[in-house]
């Protein structure tokens, strides 16, 4: 028979690190747990002392006894020394349980589990505990520039996400603590959204590097990467330094063949080489004449990325560009 198991946390408004702390748990126990478990959002010291998870309340961080409080002193402190929240406290002891059940079982293995655990860790939990204790990251984009830059942005947006959910402090309701634990479900909803997309676009990105380098080694020339699906290929060519220029892939609706430009970093609209500068935003039988390839479609008017209605229209306008842009 399942353990039923009480959870705690604190009533009254809510942050993230708390709203993403249940979140987490939410994924990470089984759902025979899951479902028998009960959230209660409580100051009372004696359900606290009752409870079997408690995080964010009680001012005891024991993970052993299922505790997660980070306001007592000596409260756990990262490698670095910057503070934790309850959200990475949960994080280090459910995090890698939370990836697996939404990543799904076959669909990658502990390497990947670890590789999605710490750029999690690094680019959307740390920013959950930098920012409930007052504290702003400051930017180190790396080698990865525009795009990771995007990445943690997006860590950084959503504390201010969860926390406009609160109820205004002169909001005319007759129970407000009823209606805060209903916003508070309603903000872990939300939380929950984003880490699963998160998530599944991380282990998504590690299986398209994969398939990229695969896709290069098969390409008649390492300039022009050839890929059977749309898919990021981008950040894998600069990862793995690709000699790449031009990417040709079909487009979602399969109806196109994408010419993309390799950017000098992911993120960036700028190309290495761009497109032929007499195919800018011209359009269909235009284009097919000026290029010279008859099922062109389009081209952007910054030059980063064109159409051809088939694979070989699309291969026909890379090497056009490639002998037009390279010496």
């Amino acid at each position: 028979m399942t353990k039923s198991l009480r959870l705690v946390t604190h009533s009254g408004s809510f942050h993230c690190d708390e709203v993403l702390g249940y979140a987490i748990l939410r994924r990470a126990l089984p759902p025979e747990a899951l479902a028998a478990s009960s959230l209660m959002r409580t100051r009372d010291q004696s359900v606290i002392e009752a409870a079997d998870i408690v995080w964010d309340v009680g001012g005891v961080f024991d993970p052993a006894r299922g505790r997660f409080d980070h306001h007592q002193r000596g409260a756990p402190v990262r490698p670095d020394g910057s503070p934790y929240s309850s959200a990475g406290l949960l994080w280090a002891a459910f995090g890698h349980d939370a990836v697996r059940a939404i990543i799904l079982a076959g669909r990658g293995d502990e390497n990947v589990v670890g590789k999605i655990w710490t750029e999690m860790d690094e680019q959307v939990v740390r920013l959950v505990d930098l920012a409930d204790n007052g504290q702003r990251p400051v930017p180190d984009f790396g080698d990865e520039g525009l795009d990771r830059a995007a990445r943690i942005a997006d860590g950084m947006a959503l504390p201010s996400l969860i926390e406009v959910l609160n109820l205004p402090w002169d909001a005319d309701v007759i129970d407000r603590a009823l209606v805060e634990d209903e916003r508070f479900a309603r903000a872990a909803e939300i939380a929950g959204a984003f880490l699963d997309g998160r998530i599944e676009q991380i282990r998504a990105r590690i299986t398209a590097r994969d398939i990229v380098l695969e896709a290069h080694a098969r390409s008649a020339d390492p300039r022009v990467l050839e890929l059977d699906r749309g898919m990021p290929w981008q950040g894998p060519a600069h990862d793995a330094d690709l000699p790449v220029l031009f990417a040709v892939y079909p487009d979602k609706g399969g109806d196109a063949w994408m010419v993309g430009c390799m950017p000098p970093e992911p993120g960036s609209f700028a190309q290495k080489l761009p497109l032929p500068e007499v195919w800018a935003g011209l359009r269909d039988a235009e284009l097919a004449r000026v290029s010279g390839v008859p099922d062109a479609v389009f081209c952007h008017l910054n030059r980063f990325i064109a159409a051809a209605r088939s694979r070989e229209g699309a291969l026909a306008m890379a090497r056009l560009a490639l002998a037009d842009g390279c010496p």
